[in-house]
């Protein structure tokens, strides 16, 4: 399995709307074979930022970056964010999520 993790610095004047400017995006990601999970989370101590956590089958990756949607964000999401966004890929990663023994639940 691929995960990537990916730091998104919207512009101020966005921030609010980006799920909105994204929405195409993540759900034609979301729809691709191979996909895990595409999820968004916003920043609590920044509201400018938004964290992007994806997960592929280890082949699926190549797809995702060749699709139409992602062709799409590729031209139309740059104007919305004030810096290129950071990146983490991680290949090789476990199937399934472990459990956090420091915080188990009885």
């Amino acid at each position: 399995m691929i995960l990537i993790i990916v730091k998104w610095k919207v512009k101020p004047e966005h921030a609010d709307a980006w799920p909105e400017l994204t929405r195409e995006f993540t759900e034609g990601t979301r729809a691709e074979p191979g996909n895990r999970f595409f999820e968004w989370s916003r920043s609590l101590e920044d509201p400018n930022e938004y964290l992007l956590i994806e997960a592929f089958d280890d082949d699926a990756a190549v797809a995702h970056v060749t699709s139409e949607h992602f062709k799409k964000a590729q031209a139309e999401l740059p104007q919305y964010v004030s810096e290129t966004p950071e990146i983490r890929n991680l290949q090789g990663q476990p199937d399934a999520w472990d459990r956090l023994g420091e915080f188990e639940v009885s």
